[in-house]
C-alpha cells in the first residue's frame, strides 16, 4: 500500500478556530497531522499565515472556498493559496437554491470548467468536495455526482470524496473509489452512525459504519494524495476526537505500511 498524507480539515474544528486560530493550529501541528485543508483563514493575512505554515512545519493542502466567493473573488482566493504554499483551490458545498433544477446543475458545471480552467492555468488545482444530494438528482441520466465530472475535464475539475456523504446517499465507496482513478487527490476520511431519526451522527474514526481500512487500500489504489480527516459534529472536545482518529490512522494504517 502506497503512503498517502494525513490531513485535518478544519472544520472539525470550527469553534477553536473562531476562539485561537493560531494556538489551535498550532495543537494540530503538535498531535501530528502533517496537512491541514482550511475552511477560512482566521483573519490572518496571507503571509503571516505562510510564516505560521512555516513555523509549524505543517502543509497547507488546500482550502475549501464558498461558491460566492468563487464566483466573487477567484483571483484573490488564487492569490491567497498560493502564498501559503497551497495547491487545492475546492468548492465545498451548493446551496438548495442553487441545485433545484437539471438547469441550476448545468449552468453550476459550466461555472466549475471555466473556474477551474483559470485555476489550472496558474498552477493550482481545482476540485469539488461532495454531500449526500449529488446522489439524489439526475443531470441526463446521470447522478449529479458522475454527470459533473462527464461535463468537466479532469485538467479543470478534480474528485475531493467524501466517502462518509457517498455511503450516507446509499451508494459504495469501494465502487466509486476505483471509477475516479487518476482524477482522486483528495479523500475525506470519515466515519458515520444514525441517530434515531435516521440522520447522520459523524463518529471518530472506526466506530461507525464505513470500512475504513478498505478504503484507504482502495484510495491507493487509486493514486489518492491525501487523506483527510473530518468529523461534521463531535461527541467529545474537537480537538480530542481528532486526536483519537488521528492514532487510529496510525494504528490501522501508519502502522500497517
Amino acid at each position: 500500500m502506497r503512503r498517502m498524507g494525513i490531513g485535518l480539515q478544519l472544520y472539525t474544528l470550527r469553534d477553536e478556530t473562531a476562539a485561537d486560530f493560531r494556538g489551535t493550529l498550532r495543537k494540530v501541528a503538535e498531535l501530528g497531522y502533517e496537512g491541514v485543508e482550511f475552511a477560512g483563514y482566521g483573519g490572518l493575512a496571507k503571509e503571516e499565515l505562510r510564516d505560521l505554515l512555516q513555523e509549524l512545519g505543517i502543509k497547507a493542502i488546500g482550502s475549501h472556498v464558498g461558491l460566492q466567493q468563487l464566483r466573487d473573488d477567484l483571483q484573490g482566493q488564487i492569490d491567497y493559496l498560493k502564498t501559503i504554499g497551497g495547491q487545492y483551490l475546492i468548492c465545498p458545498y451548493v446551496a438548495e437554491e442553487d441545485r433545484r433544477t437539471e438547469e441550476d446543475w448545468k449552468s453550476l458545471f459550466a461555472f466549475l470548467q471555466e473556474a477551474g480552467t483559470e485555476v489550472r492555468k496558474q498552477g493550482l488545482i481545482f476540485a469539488y468536495h461532495n454531500h449526500a444530494f449529488e446522489f439524489e438528482m439526475n443531470v441526463d441520466s446521470s447522478y449529479v455526482f458522475d454527470a459533473m465530472y462527464e461535463t468537466t475535464s479532469p485538467e479543470a475539475v478534480q474528485v475531493e470524496m467524501d466517502v462518509c456523504w457517498v455511503q450516507f446517499a446509499g451508494q459504495d465507496p469501494l465502487a466509486y473509489i476505483p471509477k475516479y482513478a487518476g482524477r482522486l487527490p483528495l479523500l475525506h476520511l470519515k466515519d458515520f452512525g444514525k441517530d434515531d431519526n435516521g440522520q447522520m451522527k459523524t463518529l471518530e474514526l472506526g466506530l461507525g459504519v464505513v470500512d475504513l481500512p478498505k478504503v484507504i487500500a482502495a484510495a491507493s489504489e487509486a493514486g489518492v494524495e491525501w487523506l483527510v480527516v473530518e468529523q461534521d459534529v463531535c461527541q467529545k472536545p474537537p480537538l480530542q476526537s481528532v486526536a483519537n482518529s488521528l492514532q487510529w490512522v496510525k494504528t490501522n494504517y501508519l502502522q500497517q505500511i
